[in-house]
């Protein structure tokens, strides 16, 4: 018995059509097949809350050490050292331990001050412009640069519809991009990641303290960028378009800005920018009363999870009110997203500085354009009107 065979639902992460609105089939996967299996692109899939937080603390069974996308796992890459989003203990726990030395708490709200002033000044020219759109201080990288930069790891992940892209050639592309880059910064040291990558120390899983070799800084890098363009993009692109879809709600926020972090929260939930993960099975696992084979690839639907009414009732539902103990948009467990506190903060002052400014805004159809990947979920352009004066007739 396959485990399609009590329905007729198909799910494919590289369908345009089923990507623009995921999530009636992801809800029929729920209720119909809870464990699925595409037999043309060969993987599992789970759908359901409770079965995709499984998955991602039993990093026994689920592996990260393949890779954590689907092409990439079949592309069988072998990934220097250093990205911790495609390794598994031991290598990850120390990798994680010098990252989470750079992600500190205090070093996260020493950088609010920045991003509200970069969004002050990307928005006040702005102000009665009638409208902009939707869609970095953090690395180190000069400013000039950094639109281009985003340009390219966006392309580098773009979709062709029905196909899956060529990771080997992306990810080539991904780390031409940046060694120039740390280059410059070993000559330029400031006060940003990449100069706190170059010069931090630490003990390796030998037991030996050194620093990073360059690779490793440039897959660092790479990680950086790429993981935080893409996500927090993704996420201001989507308070853009679901507020413009809930005005009450916008409205109730621009009287109360207190309710931001609550509304970037239920954002998150409603809206995955990372909504879709994969894992490598490292062992036969039983599953809803099915044999999932060792070697097979297993995809985590986390946006499908964040929408299961069996943990959140009415979750189709978009609620800044909602009361929420966790979801699933970071990950959970040893995999929990590290740079989370930085895309929550990212994510609410950016609503912060939006909303005292534009209180009002529609969002302009016929130019909003939404990207196309298979890990990422979201808006390439996404222009608003902020004045009734704006709209075309």
């Amino acid at each position: 018995m396959t485990a399609t065979s009590r329905s007729d639902v198909y799910y494919d992460p590289y369908d345009f059509e089923i990507d623009t609105d995921p999530y009636p089939i992801w809800k029929r996967l729920r209720d119909e097949v809870p464990l699925y299996y595409n037999d043309k692109y060969d993987f599992y899939a789970v759908s359901r809350f409770n079965d995709v937080e499984r998955c991602l603390l039993d990093v026994e069974t689920y592996r990260c050490g393949r890779g954590t996308v689907l092409e990439l796992i079949r592309a069988n890459i072998e990934f220097p050292p250093g990205n911790i989003l495609f390794e598994d203990p031991p290598l990850h726990d120390v990798h994680r331990g010098l990252m989470s030395r750079v992600f500190t708490p205090k070093k996260m709200n020493a950088i609010e001050p920045k991003v509200r002033e970069f969004c002050a000044r990307s928005l006040d020219p702005l102000v009665g412009a009638g409208g902009f759109d939707f869609v970095g201080y953090l690395l180190g990288i000069p400013e000039e640069d950094q639109v281009a930069i985003r340009e390219q790891i966006d392309e580098g992940l773009r979709l062709e519809e029905g196909q899956a892209p060529d990771m080997k050639q992306a990810f080539e592309q991904a780390y031409q991009m940046f060694a120039d880059y740390i280059d410059w910064r070993a000559e330029h040291p400031s006060d940003d990641l990449m100069t706190q990558l170059l010069t931090i120390e630490f003990e390796d899983e030998h037991g030996v303290t050194r620093r990073l070799t360059r690779t490793e800084v440039l897959t660092y890098t790479n990680m950086l960028a790429a993981a935080g363009n893409e996500t927090t993009t993704k996420l201001i692109g989507w308070t853009g378009k679901v507020l413009a879809e809930h005005p009450d709600q916008r409205r109730g926020i621009a009287r109360n800005r207190s309710l931001i972090p609550q509304a970037i929260e239920e954002l998150l939930r409603y809206e995955a920018p990372s909504p879709v993960q994969s894992r490598y099975v490292a062992r036969d696992i039983e599953v809803h009363g099915q044999t999932v084979p060792e070697g097979s690839v297993m995809v985590l639907l986390n946006g499908s999870g964040n929408r299961d009414e069996r943990h959140f009732p009415d979750g189709d539902r978009f609620d800044i009110h909602r009361r929420i103990d966790h979801h699933l948009s970071f990950g959970y467990g040893l995999h929990f997203c590290l740079g989370a506190a930085l895309a929550r903060l990212e994510g609410r002052v950016v609503l912060d500085e939006v909303i005292q400014r534009f209180p009002e805004w529609e969002v302009d159809w016929d130019n909003a354009v939404q990207a196309r990947t298979s890990t990422v979920r979201g808006w390439e352009k996404l222009p608003v009107f902020t004045s009734l004066s704006s709209r075309p007739d």
